[in-house]
Parts: structure tokens; sequence; C-alpha cells
């Protein structure tokens, strides 16, 4: 599978999309039309349930593809077709272009066959004097667009306004052509009528395969499929092997769930089953045309067989993980360089192409796991994302600059302890004694374009310690607080408000002095080796607590500490089982909170202060926690809590995200601000000491009179909040 740029740099394809105005307000516009209609298409119906069916029968498909592809095939010939395995890319165009040679075809109809686009098909038959016209109206423009590739899986051309696909038409057309659409499809049809009756050959994918019937099904709006599988004397379907499944009525729930997800329809206009050949142009009595079904692998049966990988093949390709996707808004997916795009795509192309081709693609995702809510395959696809960069890793290395801040300081906590002090230090001279680093020299200084940096604390959480750890008289409860990096040594005031409110709560709070990197960073970097490190490390703090809870006040840390400890040390038994008994005490402090049923009085000055509320990717979509946070939230007398529109949308924050792609992030940045700022409230309140990095780093940098603070700040505050 070829580069779709090869010639233009991962990170220069970004910074162009990102400086295409026209490019992010389609797709944006696109994407906030999608949720809603979504939202209504899917109304009533019970999604999870469709689902988990839609999972089982495609991971049970999964499991036996070869046996499938081999009764398909059974199936097809038995009903007078043909049906080619092909190994590779290579192997599926020989076969289509030997195909065409045996019947004198000089010319091609192609309809619904993002497969072909994977094997590079036109570019092959055009090297052997073959024509192929697209005839998905998306996908015709494009043609007439030399170098320009698909961006969208389902809407290939989403990019195009109706006025940049009004110039291509009137350069094809030598003459003016109006932006007005019914026009352009009306030239459209003119022009593709002629292409469908003298073709030789049809050519389309499949959205289906059945193996039990032999049957293809393609789902499609505007017929150019039937077109293309009835009007010329040949036909042949390019399918990938993820399409098979057993039995006829698997299609059902693919059938209600696709169009839905994919274009948020209901059904599509047209859904075309063929099971065998079908007389020449549809009529009845007419001869039998030729019915080819290429089977394609090109890494599929390989990713079968990898027990991590083999989810990917529960995919329907319905795009609906790219149409939330925000960094796929921000830059379309031409920018991922292959033909599937999206955090989906990258790990199709480890497969479909290389490991090593996907390093770039991946390290686009950003973790925010808007994709697993409306996956109807239910796909994890940023775990997989994740496991994929522990490949790349592993097999490849990592960036000198990686080995030398993970494993050199963040492994070894009293490194980073004495790294962080030094750092203290060196700061001055940057900060002038204020709390944000505004601006940096050279090639550091896209980090504070969009944004201020957070300071050092002059004086860390650690060493507050010993003013804080004050016994309740009869403490209902003793603590250990893992306060993680951000609010040890960037926000110690969040400790310090955490403090305060469990100890009036009657909760005994200790802090374990030793406590590391939760080993997020590592994670997120596919760097295993410190991420066991410090798994371990911590888990040996903890342990040394001797408490029935642990409080976490960062959701990336309670991630990493409830489900990712486990994770890690599945194959070493008995640290496994020290694993779990530790993710077992974790609890968020607003968990806490809310079990203990503390109330808390209105500020002294008697006011209401209208706060909002950001939603960390972590704390809603990970521990599902938002609702809890506002539930304590409303408990505060002094509060009015209103809600900012898009209050889950990713801020752009990401840990190291924020430093390899920072101006993704200051995009997604001045996004989220812009609806802080239509909220009207005086707070952005949130449970992610991340988060705060780059709202208050964002909010500094345009002056804004809004604060943003933690919610145990907001809990702890009787009388002001500055």
């Amino acid at each position: 599978m070829r580069e779709v740029m090869p010639g233009t740099p991962f990170k220069a394809r970004v910074r162009q999309a990102l400086l295409n105005p026209t490019l992010r307000g389609a797709l944006e516009r696109f994407a906030a039309d999608y949720v809603v209609a979504r939202e209504q298409v899917f109304a009533g119906r019970d999604f999870e349930g469709l689902r988990t069916k839609i999972a089982s029968i495609k991971s049970a498909a999964a499991l036996q593809l070869r046996e499938l592809g081999e009764e398909f095939a059974r199936q097809v010939t038995l009903r007078g077709g043909k049906v080619f395995f092909a190994r590779d890319a290579a192997s599926a165009r020989e076969y289509v272009l030997k195909v065409a040679k045996e019947h004198g075809v000089t010319r091609v109809v192609k309809s619904k066959s993002f497969a072909t686009e994977e094997i590079q098909l036109n570019e092959y038959l055009a090297e052997h004097g073959i024509v192929s016209y697209e005839t998905d109206l998306a996908e015709w423009i494009l043609q007439l667009m030399p170098g320009e590739r698909p961006s969208h899986m389902v809407m290939p051309a989403i990019h195009l306004p109706k006025e940049e696909v009004a110039k291509v038409f009137s350069r094809h057309k030598g003459r003016p052509v109006e932006p007005d659409i019914k026009t352009m499809v009306r030239i459209a049809r003119e022009e593709l009528r002629d292409k469908f009756l003298t073709a030789g050959l049809g050519i389309t994918g499949a959205n289906i395969a059945v193996a039990e019937t032999g049957t293809i099904i393609l789902f499609t709006n505007e017929g150019n499929a039937r077109l293309a599988t009835t009007l010329p004397p040949v036909h042949i379907a390019v399918v990938g092997y993820e399409k098979l499944v057993p039995r006829i009525k698997d299609v059902l729930p693919i059938l209600e769930a696709l169009p839905r997800s994919g274009t948020a329809q209901p059904i599509t206009s047209y859904v075309t089953m063929i099971t065998g050949p079908v007389p020449v142009g549809g009529v009845e009595g007419t001869a039998l045309k030729e019915f080819h079904v290429v089977l394609l692998d090109n890494g599929r049966l390989e990713m079968a067989r990898d027990p991590v990988f083999r989810e990917a093949l529960q995919c329907i390709r319905c795009a609906a993980c790219t149409n939330v996707c925000p960094v796929f808004q921000l830059v379309s997916g031409q920018v991922y360089g292959f033909v599937y795009s999206g955090g989906i795509g990258s790990i199709l192309t480890a497969f479909f192409n290389s490991v090593e081709q996907a390093a770039d693609p991946q390290s686009l995702c950003i973790g925010c796991r808007r994709c697993t809510e409306v996956c109807p395959a239910k796909i994890n696809i940023p775990d997989l994302v994740l496991e994929l960069r522990k490949r790349i890793a592993r097999e490849h290395g990592m960036p000198f600059s990686y080995r030398l801040a993970l494993r050199g300081v963040v492994a070894k906590p009293k490194v980073m302890q004495g790294v962080l002090a030094l750092g203290k230090k060196l700061q001055r001279p940057v900060t002038g004694g204020q709390p944000f680093i505004r601006s940096l020299p050279g090639p550091f200084k896209g980090w504070t374009e969009g944004r201020s940096l957070p300071a050092l604390s002059s004086r860390p959480l650690r060493e507050r310690i010993r003013d804080l750890e004050k016994a309740p008289v009869e403490p209902r409860l003793t603590a250990a607080f893992y306060a993680g990096c951000v609010i040890d040594y960037v926000y110690p005031e969040i400790g310090e408000a955490i403090f305060r409110v469990l100890q009036g709560a009657g909760v005994q709070v200790r802090f374990p002095l030793d406590q590391g990197c939760c080993g997020a960073p590592a994670l997120y970097t596919g760097d295993i080796e410190t991420a066991l490190k410090l798994a371990r490390w911590n888990i040996e703090v903890l342990e040394r607590a001797s408490t029935g809870v642990i409080i976490t006040a960062c959701p990336t840390c309670a991630v990493a500490l409830k489900h990712k400890l486990p994770s890690l040390l599945s194959g070493e038994p008995t640290w496994y089982e020290r694993a779990l008994d530790i993710a077992a005490k974790v609890k968020d402090f607003n968990e806490l909170v809310q079990e203990m049923e503390v109330s808390f009085p209105g500020f002294s000055t008697g006011e209401r202060i209208k706060i909002t509320y950001h939603d960390s990717c972590h704390y809603k979509r990970h521990l599902g926690l938002a609702q809890v946070a506002r539930e304590v939230l409303k408990r505060h007398k002094g509060v009015e809590l209103v809600e900012m529109q898009e209050s889950d949308r990713c801020c752009g924050f990401g840990g190291s995200y924020t430093l390899k792609y920072p101006e993704i992030s200051q995009a997604l940045l001045e996004r989220k601000l812009r609806r802080i700022l239509e909220s009207g409230a005086r707070i952005v309140v949130t449970d992610c000491p991340g988060c705060l990095v780059q709202l208050r780093g964002g909010l500094d940098k345009t002056s804004s009179p809004v604060l943003a603070k933690h919610t145990a700040e907001i809990l702890a505050a009787g009388q002001d909040l500055r």
C-alpha cells in the first residue's frame, strides 16, 4: 500500500492541514451535525445491545476467517461464480488484470470499493492500458483532481466545499460551472451514464460477505453500485476477509448499525444483495454475466492470528470513530498518509502495510476515547493504539530524548525528585517569579504559542506534608493520598485542598513520600520497561502505607493504578495479585466525598459563583465519574453549575502529546476556551491536573478573567476563590 503523499514529511502535512480553514470548517461542521443526527437516529434503540451482538458475530468470525472464506468460495462456485484467494495486493491486482485482458476490457467502472484503493488498482490498470472510472460521486470528483486522495472512509470528499468542486468541474468541462449541487450532480450523471453503458467490467467491494450463501451485500446511497454490477458483462468484487460473516441472519445487526453509525441514516437508499451471477443488464432471460470475487488477505489473516489485534477485524468500516475524533476533525484523513485513517486506520496500516509505516499515523491519537463510545463493534481503539506503540518501541526503538527522560529520570523516583528540585532553581530567569512560563526560545517556541506553561511550585506538596498530616480526633477512615506528579510538583494547592476536605470529613490522610510517577507517560509512549519498574515501585510504596483506601485526584493516575498495573503485571502471578490488591483500594477523591455524604456550606461572602465543568477524557470515559463530580459540586451551596457546550470534548493536553503536536493541542484548546467563555461562568472546574495545565495556560495566554480550578479547590474554599 503506497503512501498518499510520499514526498511530504508527516509533520509538514499536519501543519498544512491546520492552516487550511476550509478543510477545518467543513470537517467541524459535519462533526457537529453528525453528533446530533446520530443521537436522533439511535433514539429508542438499545445501542449497547446492538453493538454487543455485532462484536460477538465479528469476533467469532475472526477466529475462523480461513474456514469462512473456504465456505464462501464453495457457495459462490456452486452458484456459478468464481473466487480467487489473493494473498497480497499484487496478486489481487494481477488477477483483476488477467480477467480484464481475457475479455478485451479497456474501460472499467468502479463503485463502493475502498479495498481497491488499498491495493492501488486504478494506477495498476492504467499502466496496462485500462481506464478505471470511479462512479461514486465523491470518488469521481477526486479522480478529476490528480494526486488527490480520499479524506474519509465513508465520505471521501468531505473536505471539499461545493465551491472547490465547481472549480474542478469547470476545469474538466472547459467552461464555468456554478457551485450549485443539483447542477453538478446532473453533470456527473451525464458524464458517467455513458461509462456504465460502454464499460466491459464493473468492479465493486462489499460491506458484508455471507459464507452460508455466498452472498455479497452493498450499502449505497447513489445506486451506482447497482449499475456497475448489472450493466457490464463481467463483475469483480474485491472483498477483504474481514467482511465475512457466517450466516445470513448475521447481516441484520450490521444493517441496523452501519448506516446509523456512518451517516446517521436509518438505512441507506439501496441495499443490494448479490448471490451468484446475475443477468446482463439485469434482464431475465438474457445471458448471465461473469461473477468473480477476489477475497483479499493482504495482512488480514495475520491480524486474525494475533490475540490482541484480532479485535480490529470487528470493524464494519462505518467511520463513526473518525466522525467524532477531535484530531481527525482538524487534519482530515489525508494527513495519515495511507488509505485508512484515524486510530483504526493506523492499526490497519500496521498489518496491511507495515508496523514501521504505522508509526506516524498512530501518533496522532490523543487517547480521548470518544471513539470507544460510538464504535458499533465495541473495538477498544485507544488500547490497540497503545499496544501498537509498544510494538513500535520494541521493534524500532525510542527517540533518544524519550529514553533519556523516561528511563533516565522518570523511571527513578529519587532521580526525578532531584531533577525537579534543580528545575525549580533553573526556571527562575524564565518565570521571573511568576506561576507561568509565558515564552520559550528557539525550537521550544511552539510549546508556549497557544498557552503558557506552568512553573514548578517553589514548595512542592511533599515539602508541606508535615504541616498537613493532622489526624482527626476520631478518624472514620485512614487513607493514603497518591498525588501524582502534577499535583505534587506543580499544583500542591490542590493537595492541600484535598487534605482539608477529607480531614474535615474525619479521614486521616497519609502521604507516602516515596511515591513515584504512575507510569502513564511511559505507557502512552510504548515504554513498557519503564512502566513495569514504576508499577513495582509504587505497589511496594503503597503497600507500606498500610491503609484501606488509596485516594487519587488525577484520573490518569487512577486509570494507571486501577487498570494498567494489573494488566502490566498479568504475566507475573505474585506481582499480579499485589497489583489487584492495590487496584481494589483506589478511589477517586470525589467518589469518597460522595460515599461519605459530605456537604459544603456556601462561601462566607454569601454569594453564589457560576461555574462550568470540563470533563476530562479519562475521568468520563475510563472511570465513568463525570456525574459523580457534578453531584459533589452541587452539594456546595455557593455554587451555581452551568453546562458548557461540548463539555466532554478533549482540551488538547494529552500529556506529552501537547509537546509533540503543539499545533493540534493549541487548536483543540482554542475551541475549548470558546466554549468556556460562551457559558458565562467565572470558573471552569475539572478533576484532571493535566487538563488544568492546559486550561490555566490558555486562559493566562488570553488574559481571561476566568479561573480554572480542581473540584477539591472549590469544595475547600470557605471564603474566596482566587
